[in-house]
């Protein structure tokens, strides 16, 4: 699920200190707006944009949180619409909508655990690669 690669150089204390903050920007932002899903990604947009002339190695680990964050995004507003007619709608909670938030719940702690330990380990000068969004980065962001 997370890989821990070689990087082309090796990062300075403060590039790696930014990048690390990438990812904390989700954590961060997750305890200001816990039910909004858009939170997260604004926050990590924001950190993006102010980053995204840095360095490579801060680059692109802004790139992997802001990927991670898209895809989460859609999950959790998918869940918090279907609450939201759930409970003041006339809809009712299935078995469906019960596994669906269980799925998210469990995306979340997976996503939640894995940007903790990409926040440490990146603060290391490791160059974390996440499933997926470590093989998308690598073809969107260029050195």
């Amino acid at each position: 699920m997370i890989s821990i690669a070689e990087f082309p150089y090796k990062p300075t204390d403060s590039e790696a200190e930014k990048a690390s903050n990438s990812y904390l920007m989700s954590l961060l932002a997750l305890a200001v707006g816990l039910p909004f899903p858009i939170v997260n990604l604004i926050a990590t947009f924001f950190f993006y944009v102010a980053n995204r002339n840095g360095t490579y190695f801060v680059r692109w680990h802004c790139m992997q949180a802001l990927y991670s964050q898209l895809v989460m995004l859609v999950f959790n507003s998918v869940c918090f619409w279907w609450t939201v007619s759930i409970l003041f709608g006339d809809e009712q909670a299935t078995n469906r909508y019960f596994a669906y938030l269980f799925t998210v719940i469990v995306l979340n702690l997976a996503e939640f655990v894995s940007t903790i330990y990409a926040a440490i380990q990146t603060r290391k000068r490791k160059h974390v690669k996440l499933l997926f969004f470590g093989s998308l980065t690598d073809l969107t962001c260029k050195p």
